[in-house]
């Protein structure tokens, strides 16, 4: 699998600039993400649009969208189809996530891989308290070809894309994290929701 993080958005809700930049307890949001995911995979790439240079610290490969005009979380997801068709033909699928959520769960590979029950063209989206996550999934490769010919037709909403595919669901638990019980897809987009991820890392330190 390669393992896709998404970092292409414009951060409205934060105000503008790299969200996942931003610093929580002793390392950025981004380098917890990296820390969560990174052992599940076999590569990453960092999906993200303007100056790569920014990212260089992290000695990963960084693609921007292929599909020009802030094309929403799909054209994210194509783009990382596509650089792992290029660099990692072995790879059947790849795994997205946003880089705005830091406390994924550590068996999401697992778990996503899991729930595709061997179909090959199945699509798998996490789940969590109810409510479908579009942008933490497992996408198929071979699907890459369909996903680009709709969104040069205009498709922009993931699960507009999604429900035309074979997509099933992975749901997650909350998991007992920094003291409290919290959805492992909560993501800082807004300055109270960094400050919240802010404290929670301060207790998981204390422990």
């Amino acid at each position: 699998m390669t393992g896709v993080l998404l970092a292409g958005g414009k951060s409205r809700r934060m105000g503008g600039g790299d969200k996942c930049l931003q610093v929580l307890g002793e390392r950025t949001m981004l380098a917890q993400v990296i820390a969560r995911l990174g052992p599940q995979v076999a590569r990453l790439v960092i999906n993200a649009n303007g100056p790569p240079e920014r990212f260089t610290e992290y000695g990963l490969p960084v693609t921007a969208d292929l599909i020009q005009g802030f094309a929403g979380p799909l054209a994210g997801v194509l783009t990382g189809m596509r650089w792992s068709i290029e660099h990692a033909s072995q790879a059947l699928a790849i795994i997205t996530i946003p880089t705005d959520a830091p406390f994924l769960p550590m068996n999401l590979a697992e778990r996503l891989i899991d729930a595709s029950d061997g179909v090959p063209h199945r699509i798998v989206l996490a789940k969590s308290d109810g409510r479908t996550h579009p942008v933490v999934g497992l996408w198929p490769v071979a699907l890459a070809n369909d996903l680009d010919a709709a969104l040069k037709a205009g498709v922009r909403k993931v699960l507009d894309w999604t429900d035309r595919h074979d997509t099933v669901h992975a749901a997650f638990p909350f998991e007992r994290i920094g003291g409290e019980d919290l959805d492992p897809f909560f993501n800082a987009n807004r300055p109270e929701e960094l400050e919240r991820a802010r404290v929670i890392v301060s207790r998981q330190v204390e422990c």
